[in-house]
């Protein structure tokens, strides 16, 4: 296949929040491996195997096939790119200067193209991820993810991948369910297999990234018989519930997927999000509490977010009204609702029962 790679040369005061915009106008586009470059770049674990070529410039990059979608998305790519700089340009805080060149790849120069940037990297104390055609030599207790993206998002290097693995480091335990939603090159399922997690499940809506997921995982010696990976639409699909589910997506797309967690989160699973830049963290927040969540960490690295959630349970209280007519008061396996046992000492005999409550945590049903 033929391709073109689109870069943009920029230079704006606040570079990284700027690269980051620039980036997520190219990810609009449905395209994958985007990359960043900066002068500021430090060399990696490994940086003493070749001469470190440090960027020229800031550049944010993308690939589009050559096709015969490619003058239109060229044409809003740089109409994008204007709206971008009117709209830094009017904050008297930012201002940007760009230039965008275009140049034809074949796959062969796109996969050797982003390489020379891409070196091991210690995200955690015990975590390395290492690009496969790099060696690396562990120390003692050192987790080691080879990954090979090729045509698929997720290196581990951008913060939002990093907050993710440290938070599902975290957060996860030995034997636990696993769903990655968005998994793109399978990085966060790696990361989860060599954690412990007993099963995983990663579900993307890009059929490439579902194939280099696979292979990653091979080439990490994860048994297949413990991992799924399947193109498909967020949570749809998935049957069964994971005591960690974990997205590093577009900040809307996660307000989508909240939605569709209560079939598919354990009683007292883990929501692991990221994906998410500073201005949009109020707005999953709220989300997530509104829908009976409760934020347990919060990280933040740069301009991005990543939030921990559980899903709470209902604290003892007086009894509850019941409201009539909701479809759960006979079904009482309505996905769409929470399922929590409460003890009441004040309702004559004591014992416990079972109350059906919707997303929003209103009674609708004591069974």
């Amino acid at each position: 296949m033929k391709w073109v790679e689109a870069k943009v040369l920029f230079d704006a005061t606040g570079n990284t929040a700027v690269s980051d915009l620039i980036s997520e106008i190219f990810y609009d586009f449905g395209l994958q491996g985007v990359t960043v470059e900066t002068p500021e770049i430090e060399p990696g674990l490994d940086w003493a195997e070749t001469e470190f070529a440090v960027p020229a410039h800031h550049a944010v990059t993308g690939y589009f096939p050559k096709n015969e979608d490619l003058p239109e998305k060229c044409r809003i790519l740089e109409a994008r790119m204007a709206a971008l700089k009117q709209a830094l340009d009017m904050d008297n805080k930012t201002s940007l200067t760009y230039t965008i060149g275009y140049r034809d790849l074949d796959e062969q120069d796109w996969a050797e193209s982003w390489k020379q940037y891409f070196y091991t990297e210690k995200i955690t104390d015990r975590i390395v991820i290492n690009p496969s055609w790099r060696n690396y030599a562990p120390a003692p207790g050192e987790i080691v993810l080879e990954i090979d993206p090729g045509m698929a998002f997720g290196t581990g290097t951008h913060p939002t991948t990093r907050m993710c693995i440290r938070l599902i480091e975290k957060w996860m335990k030995p034997g636990d369910t696993f769903l990655d939603v968005g998994t793109g090159s399978g990085i966060l399922m790696l990361a989860a297999a060599k954690l412990g997690a007993e099963t995983m499940t990663g579900i993307d809506n890009d059929a490439v990234a579902v194939a280099v997921a696979s292979q990653n995982l091979q080439k990490n010696n994860i048994h297949p018989d413990s991992y799924d990976i399947r193109t498909g639409n967020l949570a749809g699909g998935v049957s069964g519930q994971f005591s960690l589910v974990a997205a590093n997506i577009l900040s809307e797309v996660i307000m989508t997927l909240i939605d569709d967690l209560p079939p598919v989160l354990a009683k007292n699973g883990i929501f692991i999000c990221s994906g998410i830049i500073q201005p949009k963290q109020a707005m999953i927040e709220n989300k997530l509490t509104s829908q009976g969540f409760e934020i347990i960490e919060v990280l933040n690295i740069e301009e991005w977010v990543a939030i921990a959630a559980t899903r709470k349970l209902q604290e003892r209280g007086k009894p509850i009204g019941i409201k009539k007519g909701h479809p759960c008061a006979i079904a009482q396996g309505c996905p769409n609702c929470l399922e929590v046992r409460l003890n009441y000492s004040d309702i004559g005999c004591g014992r416990p029962f079972l109350a059906l409550l919707d997303v929003k945590s209103n009674p609708v049903a004591v069974i």
